[in-house]
């Protein structure tokens, strides 16, 4: 069986990779793709695989884009944190979905379910028009606030007020822009929506306000390092990949 992935966060992708082969050896990843710009060309000039494992949200758009300008017609298994848009995901070209973080089981019964529903799968085109709508106008949606959960007490925070969201040690935290630290109880996969254009993913690391930015610079390999208005230790980096759309995002286009 062949089968590509479609998945911008490098660590992400070689971790579902590694954890496909560890449920089924006898599978060939014959293609890891990291944008819709380079999935689109893939699929206009290789043949289909007999699977593909797709996550939503790129760092150049949602991969809906891919299979409207693509003749697709093999299952895609979509990936995604967001329950709401799996499921709405599964009812079009996919025949499952898994949500992140995913795990070795999660593959196999995805894996399994695929193996015993090929056969009856329908090569016919399908319409990722509404899907995409949908999936477009959730993003555009913003929240005023983040809640912030400290013991008993719930504090709101204001988007606009919040410099950074960051991972240490598998916990997800904000500073703002008056240097308070709080911890949240959200995965940054799902504060990216709430935050809304303003903000960057940077990396699977780091969410980043525009307000935020001091200044980027050239880095090693092509990458660029950003540095804050606020103090913040840790090196922010923006891989060559994304290095076009973090301009044109810090630039308002």
């Amino acid at each position: 069986m062949k089968i590509v992935i479609i998945e911008d966060e490098e660590l992400t992708a070689n971790d579902l990779a590694v954890t496909i082969l560890k449920v089924d050896k006898t599978v060939q990843i014959t293609a890891i793709l990291n944008s819709v710009k380079e999935s689109i060309s893939y699929f206009k000039e290789n043949r289909d695989p007999d699977l593909i494992f797709c996550d939503i949200q790129l760092g150049d758009g949602l991969s809906f884009e891919i299979f409207q300008k693509c003749s697709i017609t093999v299952p895609v298994i979509f990936c995604t944190a967001f329950d709401e848009y799996a499921l709405k995901a599964f009812k079009t070209n996919g025949i499952d979905y898994i949500l992140k973080p995913f795990s070795k089981q999660t593959i196999q019964d995805a894996l399994q379910r695929y193996k015993t529903l090929k056969n009856n799968f329908l090569k016919t085109d399908t319409s990722f028009s509404k899907i995409l709508e949908l999936f477009e106008n959730r993003t555009n949606i913003k929240k005023n606030t983040i809640l912030v959960y400290q013991r008993e007490n719930i504090i709101p925070v204001k988007a606009e007020d919040i410099a950074i969201f960051y991972i240490e040690n598998e916990v997800t935290h904000l500073i703002t822009f008056t240097r308070k630290h709080h911890t949240i109880n959200k995965t940054i996969e799902e504060l990216e929506p709430i935050a809304g254009d303003n903000f960057f993913r940077a990396n699977r690391q780091f969410l980043i306000n525009r307000n935020a930015i001091k200044d980027a610079s050239q880095y090693f390999a092509r990458k660029l390092n950003v540095s804050l208005t606020i103090p913040f230790s840790e090196k922010i980096t923006i891989s060559k990949e994304k290095v076009t759309l973090f301009l044109d995002w810090l630039s308002g286009k």
